[in-house]
Order: C-alpha cells, then sequence, then structure tokens
C-alpha cells in the first residue's frame, strides 16, 4: 500500500480579475508515494510544485479528486487518524525566517509540539530528545542553538533546525520544498546529506520540490523524479533513467539549458533543443490542448486541440501525443 496517493487531484483559484473565472494551479494529479521512498518534483517557477506540497501535508485540499493516507480518504479520516496523518507527514519551507516564531527561542518553538501532541512527558524530557537530535544533524553544542531566537543564527542552521522539526515527530514523509535554494552553495550538500540520512536510517520517504537539477539528481539518485509544467505533471520516471532519456520534449529542454562549466564536454551529450519560445504561458491564460505546444518545435495539430494524459512509455509515464514519433525521428538518442 501507498504511503500517499493523489487520485485525479485539482486544485483551483479564483482569478483576482474575474472572480467567475477558476485558474487551475493543479489539474488532474496523479501520484503514489511509497514508503522510504525519495521522490524530486521538479518544473520551472509557477509550475504548481508547492501547491502539490501543500496538498500533501494538507494545508490546501482539493477542489476535485482525493488524497489517500495509506488507502483512506484524509477527508474521512476520524479525529484519531487524522492526528495520525498530520504527525506523518511533515513540511520543511523554503523561507526558514518565516517558519520560525521570531519571539520565541528555539527550543520554545520545537518542544510545543512534541508536549502538545504528548510525544514527550514533559519539558525536561523534550530538551534530551532535541539536544539527540541536534547533535546528530550537527547543530553542537545543542544548547547554544536551543537557546537562541531565529534572528540569532544563519540561513544554513535555521534550515537544520527545520529539518530537525520535522524529525523530532517521527513522521514518514517530509515535502522539503526548495530547502536548500537560501541556503549558501557551500551548505548545501550538507543538507541534501541529512535529508539521504534521515531517509536511510528511519525509513522517511521525501517529496523533494526544485527547480534545481543538480541537487534533485543528488537527493534522489535512486528514487524517482516527476516532472511539471504549468500545474500538470508531464513526465514520470526513474531519476537516472529520465535524465539520461527524457521523453516529453519540456524535461529534454530542461536538461539541455543546464549550463556547462566546460563547454567542451557538451559534445556528444543531449543536444540543445530550440523551442519556439523561451517564455513560460500564464497559468491565468493556459493555451489550449497540450500546455507546452506553444514553445514545443515537435507540436502538431493534435498538440493544440486535446490534451494528453499521462501514459505508460519505456518503463515511465508520459503526457505527450508524438512521444514514439519523437523518438523515432531523433533515432531513439534522448
Amino acid at each position: 500500500m501507498s504511503l500517499i496517493k493523489l487520485e485525479n487531484v485539482s486544485v483551483y483559484f479564483q482569478s483576482e480579475k474575474n472572480p467567475r473565472e477558476r485558474v487551475g494551479a493543479l489539474v488532474g494529479m496523479n501520484l503514489e508515494i511509497a514508503p522510504g521512498e525519495i521522490i524530486a518534483v521538479v518544473g520551472e517557477s509557477g509550475c504548481g510544485k508547492t501547491t502539490l506540497g501543500k496538498v500533501i501535508t494538507d494545508i490546501y485540499q482539493p477542489t476535485e479528486g482525493r488524497l489517500l493516507f495509506k488507502g483512506k480518504d484524509v477527508r474521512s479520516l476520524d479525529k484519531r487518524e487524522y492526528r495520525e496523518y498530520r504527525l506523518a507527514v511533515q513540511m520543511i519551507h523554503q523561507d526558514s525566517y518565516a517558519a520560525l516564531n521570531p519571539n520565541r527561542t528555539i527550543f520554545q518553538s520545537l518542544s510545543l509540539p512534541l508536549l502538545q501532541h504528548r510525544l514527550v512527558k514533559n519539558r525536561q524530557e523534550a530538551w534530551d530528545q532535541l539536544v539527540e537530535l541536534f547533535t546528530e544533524i550537527g547543530l553542537t553544542p545543542p544548547e547554544q542553538f536551543l537557546e537562541k531566537y531565529p534572528h540569532q543564527l544563519s540561513g544554513g542552521q535555521r534550515q537544520r533546525i527545520l529539518l530537525a522539526r520535522a524529525l523530532s515527530v517521527r513522521p514518514s514523509l517530509i515535502v522539503a520544498d526548495e530547502p536548500v535554494s537560501m541556503v549558501d552553495v557551500s551548505l548545501r550538500i550538507s543538507l541534501l546529506d541529512l535529508m539521504a540520512r534521515a531517509n536511510k536510517k528511519y525509513g522517511i520517504s521525501f517529496v523533494y520540490i526544485t527547480h534545481d537539477l543538480g541537487t534533485a539528481r543528488y537527493i534522489a539518485h535512486h528514487g524517482r523524479i516527476a516532472v511539471m509544467y504549468l500545474g500538470r505533471m508531464v513526465e514520470q520516471n526513474q531519476i537516472q533513467a529520465a535524465l539520461d532519456r527524457p521523453a516529453h520534449p519540456y524535461f529534454h529542454a530542461l536538461i539541455s539549458a543546464v549550463p556547462e562549466a566546460d563547454p567542451t564536454l557538451r559534445d556528444g551529450r543531449m543536444e540543445r533543443l530550440p523551442l519556439k519560445s523561451f517564455d513560460m504561458p500564464s497559468v491565468t491564460n493556459a493555451p489550449s490542448g497540450c500546455k507546452f505546444h506553444p514553445r514545443c518545435p515537435y507540436a502538431e495539430a493534435v498538440c493544440e486541440r486535446e490534451e494528453p494524459g499521462l501514459r505508460e512509455f519505456r518503463g515511465g509515464l508520459v503526457a505527450c501525443h508524438l512521444v514514439e514519433k519523437i523518438k523515432a525521428s531523433n533515432g531513439n538518442r534522448s
């Protein structure tokens, strides 16, 4: 049984310009997350990645479709089951400063959920547990960090504390929304390693949301990748297979656009895909049919008329009418 499952989930918001219009932040989303699995969710800004994370953590509720936790619709869970779900599914936000109460010490912020959910008996037990956890994630001496306020810590330290807060309630799944994008480059690998160790040691599943293919490959090198575009899922596969042989033209373009420090190393690698436009259409005025067709160099009339659904292709899933034709014309090189 999957830990989390999204069945045809859509999230619509009212348009600011016209209250009668609905904007699809997520449309027809299907995704299963297995226990202990790492999934990297990638795509350009505004594609719906954060909305997906907030649906998984029940910050946003689906306008259509169902969110299942261990096979049961979250909306039908009783009080005890819903409490289990809320503890089991945690989120690490991108902005570590906004995610911590500036008027509370780190200990006050992190001990509150432990005491409220009776995961510890008293404040001393909460202190001892957090000291052990901070030592494990490299915030030493722990006492020095627990007694400080958020503004007294660096961005990397605060991000580690958010990870500690998520781990402290013994979750089954952590949704990490761009957790290293606001951290110095020198600290990013150490944070990714912490998450990878938590996955291996405790069997915690991770949904890693990012626009950075390099960190996606690093954290989910044995996991899956899910590619999003304008609120839709356009490709899913094992990450190495997807990066080596992208099926959807959008993902091909995304990979080939990654800059290479040494241009001579690009010889023999994936060729750049010449898009018809570099600008992503507005989600408030999405194109008809396949949402990528105004930019896709392979687009045909069917792409303008009909929106493709996810279907199986070479061991993964892809939403493209022409994928077989494209691969055949390219000699199956990509």
